[in-house]
Formats: C-alpha cells, sequence, structure tokens
C-alpha cells in the first residue's frame, strides 16, 4: 500500500475530524498537530501486525468559507 488519504475537516468548536477515504478509519483532535498524531496512531492500530502498511499518510484539509453576497 502506497498512501492513504484523509479528508480533515474543522468542526465548528475549532477541532479537527480525519477520515481515511479508502480504510474504515476515523479519528479527531482538538488542534492541528494533535489530529495528525492521533491520525498515525489509528493508523498504526488499523494495520497492528500487517507487513504492509502505508508508506505514506496524506492529509487533505477541506475548508469550507461562506462569504457574504457584494
Amino acid at each position: 500500500m502506497k498512501e492513504l488519504v484523509f479528508e480533515v475537516t474543522q468542526e465548528e468548536d475549532g477541532g479537527f475530524c480525519a477520515e481515511c477515504l479508502t480504510e474504515n478509519i476515523f479519528t479527531q483532535g482538538d488542534t492541528w498537530d494533535n489530529v495528525r498524531k492521533n491520525v498515525q496512531e489509528a493508523v498504526r492500530g488499523f494495520f497492528p501486525d500487517q507487513p504492509q502498511t502505508p508508506r505514506c499518510v496524506r492529509l487533505h484539509l477541506v475548508r469550507d468559507e461562506v462569504l457574504a453576497g457584494a
């Protein structure tokens, strides 16, 4: 497995949720650094005894921004 991609969204309370697009892996964190650490732990936990773990984990931050009409 070459790479896992996580879609990361920022919650209204400021925390982050991360969901893998190809595997059933989900985690969250209060800060960006915390969610990065939690993603790494979740990936290790999902592939505990498998020799083929992903070489790369990509975090894709999805940001919604609403602009007021002009």
